[in-house]
């Protein structure tokens, strides 16, 4: 028969295995667009005449930047459940014990926290909008004028402002 706290023992160890395969797919999305971009930029500097392939770059950043800030959000929800639920769930059970997955708080009271995040936002911005939207930038000023690929760039542009939006909104800057 297996007691209540072994349960929760193992439902962590099992989050926490979610947890670590997640970070390691999110940090693998950064390499995989900077890659995808070395690759659109390489392709247009080697085709003459195809600057309108720089088009390419925003959909696969903002795909990628997305898929990035939904395992980063799942990262921060599993380290939520731990501190809110799982925690005091098994204080209860062991009480008069010290604080249990005291970890899972103390990174998060750390007095560099704060400016961490900040540049983690301004680095995932830069990744997966910034660069995105110079591509944008440089189509608009050198690619051919056809009203098609304009609507395309322009609708792109849209895509990455809501990105930038969203990846503002989860930065966890106040936590």
């Amino acid at each position: 028969m297996i007691d209540g706290g072994q349960l929760l023992l193992t439902e962590y160890e099992h989050i926490k295995q979610e947890q670590r395969a997640r970070i390691g797919f999110r940090d693998n999305l950064l390499y995989a667009t900077l890659g995808t971009m070395a690759a659109v930029v390489a392709s247009t500097l080697t085709g003459q005449g195809r600057i309108q392939l720089l088009l390419l770059m925003p959909p696969l950043s903002v795909i990628l930047g997305w898929t990035y800030l939904v395992n980063d959000e799942k990262i921060s929800a599993i380290g939520r459940y731990v501190r809110q639920e799982l925690a005091p769930r098994l204080k209860e059970l062991a009480p008069g014990e010290p604080e249990v997955f005291a970890w899972e708080k103390a990174h998060r009271t750390d007095e560099r926290r704060r400016s961490r995040k900040a540049i983690q936002l301004a680095v995932d911005l830069l990744a997966f909008c910034a660069a995105p939207l110079a591509a944008l930038v440089v189509y608009w000023m050198v690619g051919p004028p056809h009203w098609q690929l304009l609507l395309v760039s322009g609708l792109e542009a849209l895509a990455i402002g809501g990105l930038a939006h969203q990846i503002t909104r989860y930065a966890d800057l106040d936590r």
